[in-house]
């Protein structure tokens, strides 16, 4: 992805070879009546580009990403304040998934993301992930 071609304005970053990730983000497109998420997996070229501009990503990091990108700049939320802002921007009754998650104390929030991300990939393995349609396929990046 060339540094002259910007980003949406909202792009959230999957691990492309979990299971259990590449379900949240097809339940993600269906939430997301006014389709104002774009996709991207982790592995890559627009992850790539994202890891580059924001060096504070943590190296290891194999969470999920948002990157939000308005006119004061781009910002990029990983963990349980990715999942915040995400259910913030679909809006509806996802806003009330926020609210709770900004009522628990991160750091306990963070331990329980933490804890599923582990076993991700026992809990769904990626076999058997259907491929999106030609309309979803339009809003994932490389």
């Amino acid at each position: 992805m060339s540094a002259a071609v910007p980003l949406p304005e909202r792009v959230v970053l999957f691990d492309g070879d979990c299971g259990l990730c590449s379900r949240v983000v097809r339940r993600l497109l269906a939430a997301d009546a006014r389709g104002v998420l774009r996709f991207a997996p982790l592995q890559g070229a627009t992850a790539e580009t994202v890891r580059r501009a924001h060096p504070e990503i943590p190296a290891h990091l194999d969470s999920l990403l948002l990157v939000e990108r308005d006119a004061a700049g781009e910002r990029v939320a990983w963990r349980t304040d990715a999942v915040v802002r995400i259910a913030r921007a679909l809006g509806g009754r996802w806003r009330a998934l926020a609210w709770l998650l900004d009522v628990v104390p991160r750091t306990l929030a963070d331990a329980g993301y933490d804890a599923v991300a582990r076993r991700r990939h026992r809990v769904a393995p990626a076999a058997g992930c259907p491929l999106p349609t030609p309309a979803e396929r339009a809003r994932f990046l490389p």
